[in-house]
């Protein structure tokens, strides 16, 4: 993944929040929304752009889907991102 590709996706709050909701491993798409506060329809556009731009991976398990980081760097990224907030 190129570096301007990911920092794209990371810009973006909803994005952002999802990812770091993924941090402790996989999760179903059914429970992501409640954990981000947001919208189950914004959340579900977020998903399948951060799918798109390579940062997440996704997987069907029987009727649902179940997303997690596909790009390892992410955590190290957020984990440096959430310094500056110090």
């Amino acid at each position: 993944m190129k570096p301007l590709n990911l920092f794209k996706a990371l810009s973006d709050e909803t994005r952002l929040r999802i990812v770091s909701c993924l941090l402790d491993g996989e999760r179903c798409a059914c429970v992501i929304p409640k954990l981000v506060n947001r919208a189950q329809p914004t959340v579900s556009l977020q998903l399948k752009k951060l799918v798109k731009l390579g940062v997440l991976c996704a997987r069907r398990d029987g009727k649902w889907v179940r997303y997690s980081i596909r790009d390892r760097r992410v955590p190290k990224i957020i984990s440096m991102a959430k310094e500056l907030e110090k």
